[in-house]
C-alpha cells in the first residue's frame, strides 16, 4: 500500500522552514493587486453589459467571484491567525474547505460567458 508523500513529510517533526523575507510583502501585494484588477473588471464588464449582450454579463459575474476569493482568501488568514492563538486547528481546516469555492463558480461563469459569446459581424 502506497503512503502518500504528504503525510510522510508531516509524520516528520523536525523539518523546519523559514519563509524568505520577501513573502509577507508578495503575498499581500498579489491579493491587493489582485482583488483591486478584479473589482475593475466586474465594474468594468457591468458596466459594458447593456451594450455588449449577456456573454459580458457572465464575464463580470466571474470576476466578482474571484474577488470574492481575495476577500476570503483574506478572511481565512485571519481565521487561521486567531486559531492558532487557541491551538486549534480544525477551525482553519473547516473554513479552508471551502477555499475554492468561489474559484469554481467563476470559472462556471466564464464557461457560460464562452457559451453566451456570438460570433462577431
Amino acid at each position: 500500500m502506497l503512503i502518500p508523500l504528504a503525510f510522510l513529510i508531516l509524520q516528520n517533526e523536525g523539518l523546519r522552514g523559514t519563509p524568505p523575507t520577501y513573502f509577507l510583502p508578495v503575498m499581500v501585494g498579489s491579493l491587493v493587486v489582485g482583488g483591486i484588477g478584479w473589482l475593475i473588471a466586474a465594474v468594468l464588464g457591468f458596466a459594458r453589459a447593456r451594450a455588449f449582450g449577456a456573454s459580458t454579463r457572465w464575464f463580470s459575474f466571474a470576476a466578482v467571484c474571484l474577488l470574492l476569493y481575495h476577500v476570503q482568501f483574506v478572511l481565512f488568514g485571519f481565521v487561521v491567525l486567531m486559531s492558532a492563538q487557541r491551538n486549534d486547528t480544525d477551525t482553519p481546516l473547516a473554513f479552508g474547505a471551502f477555499l475554492n469555492v468561489f474559484v469554481l463558480l467563476g470559472a462556471f461563469c466564464a464557461i457560460m460567458g464562452f457559451i453566451r459569446l456570438t460570433s462577431p459581424r
